[in-house]
């Protein structure tokens, strides 16, 4: 090997290192994602940057940063997300799409909506008022909505947005979770289309547990784009307070 081909050996050497470490951290450590919508509202809003562990439920192809394959497959060292984890997972049938929503049943569970209520294995789940939060319309406004902390089995309190009782996803068939599978559902519960939403219309439907990514753990940031209307609002719109906050 002439002394040039190993210069350019050793040049090509440190960037490539630094791309496996920075793949590889990625993939087994956490990495970083973007909320685009408001369907977790009030836990994390759209503009929210979050940090997601990968180590929480062991590793699938869908932990890779970059999807290279199909989404078919176990789990090494596999653990099942607790009730309540907010969950990062690719969607069912499209794996180029992330989506992050909060786990409400585990296999064997019964789960069902009645009069907007959530109904797990036939108990009425305790609703308390939490007074008025604000959700973000499509152009950025504020519009105000009832809040309530909801208390899920085993104790997990989380915070839901509910304005009707009464709309299409208030009322569902009971499901029964099967094995292998999640039921995961948005804390804005009007505008999320989750495990109450079959795929073919456009749901998450039943969460194949291969097709988890990771729990998310950290708020690294926020950022209210929408309401970035030239460079004199810019920096007005870093939402200080949601910088490196525990999501839960």
């Amino acid at each position: 090997m002439t002394r040039s081909i190993r210069a350019v050996f050793r040049w090509l050497a440190e960037p490539a290192m630094v791309i496996l470490l920075v793949f590889g951290a990625t993939t087994a450590i956490a990495q970083p994602f973007y909320v685009p919508s408001g369907s977790m509202e009030p836990t994390l809003r759209i503009g929210d940057a979050m940090l997601a562990s990968k180590f929480a439920y062991g590793y699938s192809a869908a932990s890779l940063p970059v999807m290279l394959g199909g989404q078919d497959g176990g789990r090494w060292l596999g653990r099942l997300p607790e009730r309540g984890d907010v969950v990062i997972f690719r969607l069912p049938g499209d794996p180029h799409k992330v989506l992050v929503k909060r786990l409400i049943g585990l296999p064997g569970d019964r789960v069902q909506m009645v009069q907007g209520r959530l109904v797990i294995n036939g108990k009425v789940l305790p609703l308390a008022d939490a007074g008025t939060g604000h959700v973000e319309g499509p152009d950025g406004t504020k519009i105000a909505i009832h809040a309530f902390t909801e208390t899920l089995p085993g104790g997990v309190r989380h915070s839901i947005y509910k304005r009707h009782w009464d709309g299409v996803l208030d009322d569902t068939p009971e499901i029964i979770v099967p094995e292998g599978h999640l039921f995961v559902m948005g804390d804005n519960r009007d505008n999320s289309s989750d495990s109450r939403v079959p795929p073919q219309d456009g749901g998450v439907g039943l969460l194949p547990v291969a097709d988890l990514i990771g729990r998310a753990e950290f708020l690294l940031g926020s950022y209210d784009f929408r309401n970035a209307h030239g460079p004199a609002s810019w920096l007005e719109q870093f939402r200080l307070s949601r910088f490196f906050r525990r999501i839960a």
